[in-house]
């Protein structure tokens, strides 16, 4: 038997409690799958390169398959290719991180920032976001790689981040003038509150699903891009990735010799960790827009309803 409090305190408590509880999004099969997948990634870059062995140490077996001694076989020269995978997995993921940081915080500056702040500030944050919006990005990375001869993890970050933060910043400043003239903003000025409280409390948290979907795609980005610079034989000199990986097979003619277990790991590896930052994207996208979830929900189960239910999931939508 279920017992109601005649205290208005606790019962208006108890319906705060039920408000938010219905407010928060439900955990997603694209959501749990996304990052499951991603936390088991991560997991093996972290805790890999402590169990296994030195990935450049050279053996005298040369190209062997998977065995035993070593699970996923040996490239050419006798290195052990499930110690490159561990620290190709770390060096993968660092280079994800720092460009997500680092694109986030640019775009989050010329973006958030200059729609803020208004006024010549905005234009000229506007024109330098164009202006880099504009420039080819794979070129320009190529060029940069190119002349520098030893290029460290971090370098072929920034370089990367660099190119990628113009798009975030258009979007962010969109939606920060769309935030800037609603009524609790324009209270919050004319109380007299300071600039940099009023970004962070009324406006940030309205952004910040939009910021976690840009970052998912930035750091979908730079593995991409890195996979891609390392292929062509622009990648981080010394270090492993799953680029290098690529590279190195490749040159070993891996694909020749039918050497699966050296070229197969690291793609399948950025295939999955890709999938899994895109069903988390998806998932922060419904997130941002519940209505999206109800359409999607609605379009998956349309085949089983009548025309008349389907014309009342559609003026439900529209309320």
């Amino acid at each position: 038997m279920t017992t109601v409090s005649s205290d208005p305190t606790v019962a208006a408590e108890a319906a705060t409690r039920v408000g938010r509880a219905r407010t928060l999004p439900p955990l997603t099969p694209k959501l749990v799958a996304g990052v499951g997948l991603a936390g088991a990634i991560i997991l093996f870059g972290l805790i890999g390169p402590l169990v296994v062995g030195d990935p450049s140490r050279v053996n005298d077996i040369g190209l062997s398959g998977p065995s035993g001694e070593f699970l996923l076989g040996t490239t050419q020269t006798g290195q052990d290719v499930l110690a490159q995978l561990a620290y190709a997995t770390r060096g993968s993921l660092i280079i994800g991180a720092v460009v997500g940081v680092l694109s986030i915080a640019l775009s989050a500056f010329f973006g958030i920032v200059g729609a803020y702040a208004g006024g010549w500030v905005d234009e000229g944050f506007s024109l330098f976001s164009n202006v880099m919006l504009v420039i080819p990005g794979l070129p320009l990375v190529i060029i940069i790689s190119s002349y520098v001869q030893d290029k460290s993890l971090l370098l072929i970050a920034v370089v990367l981040a660099i190119t990628s933060w113009a798009g975030s910043a258009r979007v962010l400043r969109g939606f920060t003038l769309s935030v800037r003239s609603r009524d609790y903003v324009a209270a919050a000025r004319v109380s007299g509150e300071k600039s940099w409280r009023i970004l962070c409390v009324e406006i940030l948290p309205n952004l910040i699903p939009l910021l976690a979907s840009q970052a998912v795609f930035a750091v979908i980005f730079a593995i991409l891009g890195e996979a891609g610079l390392s292929f062509l034989g622009l990648g981080a000199s010394g270090s492993f990735t799953w680029g290098t990986m690529l590279y190195y097979a490749q040159n070993g003619l891996a694909l020749r010799l039918e050497a699966w277990w050296w070229f197969v790991p690291p793609g399948l590896l950025i295939a999955l960790f890709g999938a899994a930052l895109s069903l988390i994207n998806f998932s922060i996208d419904e997130i941002i827009n519940p209505k999206l979830r109800t359409q999607t929900r609605a379009a998956r189960k349309g085949w089983g309803f009548s025309r008349r239910e389907l014309k009342t999931i559609a003026k439900e939508d529209e309320l």
